[in-house]
């Protein structure tokens, strides 16, 4: 049990930062979000040196 709203917004913020980079999605492959964006945006770059 948490004592404080201080310990309730940390363990929030925990999951909200696991939420957001550390899941694994089956739709992306089964990779985090973080580094799907991150392949995402990289590949976007080598399409524009192809053009």
């Amino acid at each position: 049990p948490w004592k404080s709203v201080r310990d309730v917004e940390w363990e929030t913020l925990k999951w909200v930062e696991w939420y957001n980079s550390r899941r694994l999605l089956g739709p992306i492959g089964y990779i985090p979000p973080a580094e799907a964006e991150e392949a995402f945006y990289a590949n976007l770059k080598s399409l524009d040196m192809v053009a």
